[in-house]
């Protein structure tokens, strides 16, 4: 039996469909001049501010005061994480969380979301070539809404199906302040189907850009990479109205070519263009409250070749608008209110270069064409309402944080092609996703459980077929902090058993028609495709130390083991004889292009995955270092007792950094390496092992450069996710990267 995952049809049954192709090299001469000119710049800055007073230095000399920890302030692991109700930091919440901040994400120079999470365990980008289409895979799940992806509180559901990444979203790195990443089912509060958990971006803001004395501030960043002679301009304003109102702006252009991989082959297909940019309004109305008002779009484009020849341009659009109310007042601990809501719109438009012959009618399957200068679009609309209470109180010695909200998500996707080509495999449809929960996270003294319980609730219907359903799923967590000795009082151990619940997708459930080029099968709707539920065991270690080895250190150490099972999994299967129940025989088609089987999303027993994670970083006055790792293991099992390797298992790998400090902590250099290890299973994958250095100088308050080499050893590799037996994607050669920002303010 073969079986295809995450929304992918098998390559071997799409020869001849197009791949991707580049777009124009940049020179290094262009990127030279730009780069002059932004250090020209600076240093003009530079002059006119040179009496600035070193604010981020005092800030630092503060915070060693306090003994917080060394020349960075707060560990990473200390950070607030922004989608945590109940206001815990990544070492303090009984779950497998991460935080990646700011310093990482400069320090990374990411081209990509891919490269922002870098080290972070558990968690895998599948990206297609060109890079801007990307999909979050925790624990070897991804796709259709398992893994739950928020920018500034938007839910990014768009997908289209075919090769390669099936979700599509672009939020660029340079837009980006923070993420939050929380693995598994306990993140059940944050919103229907992520049983494999949540990643959340929090872009950037002016209270966060802005120093504490200034009213303006501006930068400028412009970067070169050299594989695929790629070049990034960014500028950043904010502006402080009042101490009550203030606003941000980004816009950030990026123009790849073709990367090579680490043979020295030309990567067909890699190249982009991408503009991005935000805008955010912060208003506080009262003392207590604060509310946000945010866009953020991009538009993106590339093209799709086949054969070495480019046969269609594509062209996305995505926006997003949020809008985030809160209200704390400390004087009333039952009053910590959250409103967010957001609505977003993708739209993508295929345009045919080329009359394209070697197709397929949906409908019919005989032989067709497809006129030069068709088009097809794809338009997706999600707007999405989420509330939320936080109250404080006890009973007797018993501390209580309960949080109970609601959410509901609408999903309104609709596909047109008139020259009958694509609009079947991406179809148009509407669903609605709803949801109310209620958590409470109990203390004393060295016990903490937090139990929750959430309902959900869906509907899904079209112009073919409709389906709903609904569910309640548990959490119990169980943590203890038994010793109070020196040394040991920051160890914390717990036991979690959650669930989480996902309804089926618009594609999952109504595709349909005739597979388009290469040979032509149908592709079978399913309505009575059953939700997936996620149910994992997780046990887990946290330790948390200061002045370990000086004085004003720390040390932060997260571990886990899970165990998640998921029931009813949906996956594709393509082994469907003609003549089975609903697959039918269709003859008069050439025997040569007609494979007499179907292709359908169907209900397995379970998806069985299990895994151990390890993240660690210790930070002091002279640098800092990591160690983080993640080893993972899975298979499905269908009904008739069959069981296969999951093809969306990432590789287990292990990565450690270091870096050091100089010269008052305006110079940081390091390195980090990572290993990888192929899944079990995949006989196209293999082990790789990435060696990276990066360096930062920051010649004074007004001017920064950066440098960082990827893959020094230019190893060929490629991410398993990406590699089949009919088909491998390698990931870039050596890359030198090179960066220069000027600021100013006042």
């Amino acid at each position: 039996m073969g079986l295809a995952v995450g929304g992918e049809v098998p390559a071997d049954r799409f020869e001849g469909c197009a791949g991707d192709s580049g777009a124009k090299w940049r020179t290094l001469k262009s990127i030279s001049i730009l780069l002059a000119g932004v250090a020209t710049a600076s240093l003009s800055a530079s002059l006119a501010h040179a009496q600035q007073t070193n604010t981020e230095q005092q800030t630092q000399e503060e915070q060693q005061a306090e003994g917080k920890t060394g020349a960075s302030g707060e560990t990473l692991l200390d950070k607030i994480l922004l989608l945590s109700r109940t206001g815990e930091t990544a070492i303090e919440s009984l779950s497998s969380s991460s935080h990646v901040d700011q310093e990482q994400i400069d320090r990374r120079l990411a081209t990509s979301v891919n490269d922002v999470f870098f080290g972070v365990p558990g968690l895998t980008v599948q990206s297609d070539a060109k890079r801007t289409a990307s999909s979050v895979n925790i624990r070897g799940l991804q796709d259709f809404g398992r893994v739950q992806v928020i920018v500034d509180g938007a839910r990014q559901d768009f997908n289209r199906s075919g090769h390669g990444t099936s979700s599509t979203f672009w939020i660029d790195p340079e837009l980006i302040q923070s993420v939050d990443v929380i693995r598994g089912p306990v993140a059940n509060t944050y919103g229907s189907g992520a049983i494999g958990g949540v990643v959340f971006f929090d872009t950037k803001d002016a209270t966060n850009f802005l120093k504490p004395e200034e009213t303006w501030a501006t930068s400028v960043t412009g970067r070169y990479e050299t594989n695929g002679s790629g070049w990034t301009t960014s500028a950043t304003g904010a502006y402080r109205l009042s101490p009550d109102f203030d606003v941000l702006g980004n816009i950030v252009y990026r123009d790849y070519g073709d990367y090579k991989d680490g043979d020295g082959n030309r990567v067909a297909g890699s190249a982009f263009d991408v503009l991005g940019g935000l805008l955010k309004a912060t208003v506080r109305p009262s003392e207590n409250s604060e509310l946000k008002l945010g866009w953020v779009g991009s538009s993106d484009g590339w093209s799709e070749i086949s054969g070495g020849v480019p046969t269609s341009d594509l062209d996305m659009r995505q926006n997003t608008f949020t809008a985030r109310y809160n209200l704390t007042d400390e004087d009333r601990s039952w009053l910590d209110l959250h409103i967010n809501t957001s609505y977003g719109k993708t739209d993508l438009e295929r345009t045919y270069l080329r009359t394209l012959g070697g197709q397929y009618d949906p409908v019919t399957g005989r032989p067709t064409t497809i006129p030069a200068g068709s088009r097809t679009t794809y338009d997706l609309e999600t707007l999405s309402f989420d509330i939320w209470n936080t109250s404080r109180f006890e009973t007797g010695t018993l501390g209580h944080e309960l949080t109970y909200g609601g959410d509901w998500v609408s999903d309104d996707m609709v596909t047109l092609d008139p020259s009958g080509g694509q609009d079947t495999y991406t179809p148009s449809g509407k669903r609605r996703v709803s949801g109310l929960y209620v958590q409470d996270k109990m203390s004393w003294e060295w016990l903490e459980v937090i139990a929750g319980l959430r309902y959900d609730s869906y509907s899904l219907d079209s112009a073919t077929a409709e389906s709903s359903g609904d569910r309640l799923s548990p959490r119990i967590t169980v943590g203890v902090t038994p010793f109070e000795s020196a040394g040991l009082d920051g160890l914390q151990f717990y036991g979690t058993y959650a669930e989480g619940y996902r309804s089926p997708s618009i594609t999952e459930t109504l595709m349909n028609g005739m597979h388009p080029s290469g040979v032509t099968f149908p592709f079978l709707p399913n309505p009575n495709l059953k939700p997936e539920t996620g149910k994992t065991w997780e046990l887990g270690v946290n330790y948390k130390a200061d002045g370990v080895i000086e004085a004003g250190d720390a040390l932060r150490m997260k571990a886990a083991y899970f165990n998640n099972n998921v029931d009813d999994y949906i996956q594709g299967n393509d082994d469907i004889a003609a003549g089975a129940p609903g697959c039918p025989y269709i003859p008069g088609l050439q025997p040569g292009s007609y494979t007499y089987s179907c292709y359908q999303y169907q209900n397995y027993a379970s998806a069985r995955i299990r895994g151990f994670e390890f993240e660690s970083v210790y930070d002091a006055s002279w640098g800092f270092a990591g160690l983080s790792a993640s080893i993972i293991d899975g298979h499905t099992v269908s009904y008739d007792g069959l069981r296969e390797d999951l093809t969306t298992i990432p590789s287990s790998q292990v990565t450690a950094q270091l870096g050091f400090r100089f010269l008052e902590d305006r110079l940081t250099v390091g390195g980090e390496v990572q290993h990888n290890g192929k899944p079990k299973g995949n006989d196209a994958a293999r082990d790789y092992t990435l060696v990276n250095a990066f360096a930062s100088y920051k010649a004074n308050e007004n001017l920064k450069f950066d440098f960082r080499v990827d893959n020094i050893f230019d190893e060929k590799y490629a991410n398993p996710l990406n590699a089949t037996a009919t088909s491998t994607i390698y990931e870039p050669g050596v890359s030198v990267k090179l960066a220069a920002t000027v600021r100013f303010g006042g």
